[in-house]
């Protein structure tokens, strides 16, 4: 099992600096960290007694390592679940909070375990992982990143501004799709070709 803070940096440089996309429903963000959950942990970098966009770019990348660790990882009980899905579980929820956990409740219901789809890493959750783990030990992170890059896709679907996301505008594989894929053996990976048969129907 890799180090988590080495997870953790590995995350924050594919989010990247700071950024404010009016098409992102996550506001502003700077290393992967929305100006939401700065405003839910009361970062008020600058000290004028608000946090806003100046706290955003004010945020350093040590300081976004640590809330990925503490918030994304720790809280939510990430090291709970088998070591094969923690790097891919930690990413997502960076990325998609509890929908995270839920991608991958939904695909252990699929495989046959009785667990509620809540978002939450509790007892039921952590037992239907490990089984799953331990049944297809060679399959569960493949299957869990396939599920992560269908998440996106359907997303995309519905919300056309979200597209740009999934699909660069040479109509390759964008940002998210991409992402998932680090996380899954290159046999799963989509060609460029079934990548654009999947998006064809986007404007």
């Amino acid at each position: 099992m890799r180090d988590v803070r080495e997870l953790a940096e590995e995350i924050v440089d594919r989010e990247g600096g700071f950024v404010n996309d009016p098409n992102d429903p996550g506001g502003a963000t700077n290393f992967g960290v929305t100006i939401h959950t700065m405003r839910r942990l009361g970062l008020d970098l600058t000290g004028d007694g608000a946090v806003g966009l100046e706290d955003v770019r004010a945020l350093t990348r040590a300081q976004a390592v640590e809330i990925f660790l503490e918030h994304y990882h720790h809280r939510p009980r990430i090291a709970a679940l088998p070591e094969v899905l923690q790097p891919s579980v930690f990413d997502m929820y960076v990325n998609a909070g509890a929908n995270a956990v839920r991608i991958l409740q939904r695909l252990l219901v699929e495989m046959g375990y009785d667990i509620d789809v809540d978002g939450s890493v509790g007892p039921q959750t952590i037992r239907a992982a490990q089984a799953a783990a331990q049944a297809a030990p060679d399959h569960i992170a493949d299957a869990y990143a396939i599920a992560r890059r269908d998440y996106y896709y359907a997303l995309a679907d519905q919300r056309p501004a979200s597209r740009r996301y999934a699909r660069r505008r040479d109509g390759g594989k964008g940002g998210w799709i991409l992402r998932a894929e680090v996380f899954m053996t290159p046999r799963y990976r989509l060609s460029e070709a079934e990548h654009r048969e999947r998006t064809a129907t986007w404007v």
